[in-house]
């Protein structure tokens, strides 16, 4: 039987730096980053890699604690989609307010969920941060790892504990023939990927914000690709 690659899945409420981790891991600038919650609405996905271990790293948008997005339910969907396919999830929260309501609710589906879970406190590099990291440590979940996704730092020491959590046989970068091989082409089918064809014509749909555009894609594609 050819290898899977496992997932790792990035959950937490709005705003707390899932999409900046996503882009710090996969060495990439794929997820949008900006300082406006609920930025990211589709789940995104993207192969990773760390000590000569492969998977795939999902983005999700911010699934917990109050809304105004009109989208605010199909987000959740997504990103609770995504959380079931899981093979480790990691709980992104923000050092710098603390946690909040919105952080419990995560905690709370993320025990129902029975996944292996890594709190990754993100923004621990700020001054401001000091006592609201320690507040995480009641949420229950160990290790507790204090990270800048801006910055880099904490990040080696949080993949470290995914690794570590991934299971006794996750698929190596290393490792050869067709099993591994199968895998590679499997772990592609599953993510969106540009083709590079030269015969192919790459359109780009831009405006500004709340146009219609993923509307447009959607309709044009003839399947409900993006919110």
């Amino acid at each position: 039987m050819p290898k899977k690659l496992q997932t790792v899945v990035l959950v937490g409420r709005p705003n707390v730096g899932k999409s900046t981790l996503f882009n710090r891991i996969t060495g990439i600038r794929r997820a949008i980053v900006a300082p406006i919650a609920g930025t990211t609405r589709d789940v995104n996905s993207h192969k990773a890699e760390w000590g000569g271990v492969r998977f795939v790293l999902t983005d999700t948008g911010g699934m917990f604690g109050a809304s105004e997005d009109p989208l605010h339910d199909m987000v959740s969907a997504r990103g609770r989609r995504a959380l079931e396919e899981a093979s480790v999830v990691v709980f992104v929260a923000d050092a710098v307010s603390g946690a909040v309501s919105a952080d419990q609710e995560v905690a709370e589906a993320l025990r129902g969920s029975g996944k292996p879970v890594v709190l990754a406190v993100n923004k621990s590099d700020d001054r401001r941060a000091q006592a609201g990291t320690l507040e995480f440590h009641r949420l229950g979940f160990d290790p507790v790892i204090e990270i800048s996704a801006e910055h880099g730092r904490g990040v080696g020491d949080l993949l470290e504990e995914v690794i570590r959590r991934l299971g006794p046989h996750p698929l190596s970068a290393t490792e050869t023939g067709d099993g591994a091989a199968d895998a590679g082409e499997e772990a592609e089918a599953a993510i969106p990927q540009r083709d590079e064809r030269p015969d192919v014509t790459a359109v780009a749909i831009v405006g500004r914000p709340n146009v219609g555009k993923s509307s447009l894609v959607n309709r044009l594609l003839r399947e409900e690709r993006v919110l």
